[in-house]
């Protein structure tokens, strides 16, 4: 039997500098920017220096402004993508039979929830 190992890099998010290369690529300043999605050029400076996070109504405001992904503003290229042990996985996996990958699928979610429940019990201890 094959061993596998997939290992999982933790996410940094990295919105101020995913901003401020939205905002340089379509060539506009940050007064500019601030006026097209309605919020203040205050907050525009703050989310591209790291200072602050927008609210999940700024965030929609932005996405939808400018026609990206909110996962292209939070996180890396290399973040949104599996990393390569994981791709191979899931190239082994496709080609299971049906009742195969839906236990892998109920396992995978029944880790996922694991890892949910570890994070809020992580929270609230902190």
């Amino acid at each position: 039997m094959v061993e596998t190992r997939i290992t999982m890099k933790a996410t940094k998010m990295s919105f101020d500098k995913n901003l401020l290369q939205l905002r340089k690529s379509r060539g506009l300043t940050q007064d500019q920017m601030a006026d097209l999605i309605g919020i203040h050029v205050t907050s525009i400076k703050t989310y591209e220096s790291g200072k602050t996070q927008p609210s999940l109504d700024a965030l929609k405001k932005i996405v939808g402004t400018f026609g990206v992904s909110a996962d292209e503003l939070l996180f890396d290229k290399h973040e949104r993508e599996p990393n390569e042990e994981l791709k191979h996985a899931f190239s082994v996996v496709s080609q299971m039979h049906e009742d195969d990958k839906k236990a892998i699928i109920s396992l995978i979610e029944a880790m996922m929830l694991k890892h949910q429940a570890r994070t809020l019990l992580t929270r609230k201890m902190s």
